[in-house]
């Protein structure tokens, strides 16, 4: 197993340094025993599927997320994305119904967030694998080496990003961030159990695209996703 062979060229110099790290190796051996016995999700091919549609200096907006969903079939890569034809997840629909109070718009019928991937939203989980439904389970074998990297990266190279943390496992990565460099908006995470907490009434989609304004950058269109839904 070799996690380097994965990452996209644009990443692979930012993360270098994080890829020699001897919790790397481990997660590695790790893996390859994993993918033998259990089933992983997502598939290999897409572990790295938040870096593959946009370069570091793309990035506008990072959405991070814990770990993939531990279904058959709706983890693809993206941080509270599943591929189209497979149910919305229950986080997801509060994203939606958050997204349809924030700008008034009608939620799709489908979790595919490829469109907002596109426009330099990195939909980044902090561990990108998992066994098949067991939440959680490769939460503490060396990922957070690799996507805090990817964080710490964007925060020192980059400026004027938004950061936005849900819950308190992601908001635990914004000792990584300088807040006075970037907009870096919390709130409870969308999952049913915590929603009513915070999340849903935080505006954080109008809040990220007038920060985004604020600073010449384009905001984004977060009705594409319903857009590529209706194709």
């Amino acid at each position: 197993m070799n996690l380097s062979s994965l990452i996209p060229a644009d990443w692979q110099a930012p993360l270098a340094q994080a890829l020699s790290h001897p919790k790397i190796a481990s997660l590695e051996r790790y893996l390859a025993q994993e993918i033998t016995e259990q089933q992983v999700f997502p598939p290999r091919e897409c572990w790295f599927n938040a870096l593959a549609s946009l370069s570091p200096a793309q990035v506008k907006v990072v959405i991070l997320g814990q770990d993939p969903y531990h279904g058959a079939g709706e983890a693809h890569g993206l941080a509270f994305s599943v591929p189209h034809g497979v149910k919305t997840p229950p986080s997801l629909r509060n994203i939606w119904q958050e997204l349809a109070r924030d700008f008034g718009l009608t939620p799709p019928q489908h979790g595919n967030l490829a469109g907002w991937a596109e426009q330099g939203v990195l939909l980044l989980n902090t561990s990108l694998t998992v066994r098949a439904d067991c939440a959680g389970s490769h939460g503490k074998l060396g990922w957070e080496v690799i996507t805090n990297a990817i964080i710490a990266h964007l925060a020192h190279t980059q400026r004027n990003l938004v950061f936005v943390l849900w819950g308190a496992h992601a908001q635990k990565r914004a000792t990584l961030i300088d807040e006075s460099q970037h907009c870096v908006l919390k709130s409870a995470h969308p999952s049913p159990l915590s929603a009513y907490r915070g999340f849903l009434g935080c505006g954080h989609f109008s809040a990220a695209n007038a920060y985004l304004a604020e600073h010449n950058k384009t905001p984004v269109d977060w009705a594409r996703a319903h857009i590529i839904g209706q194709a």
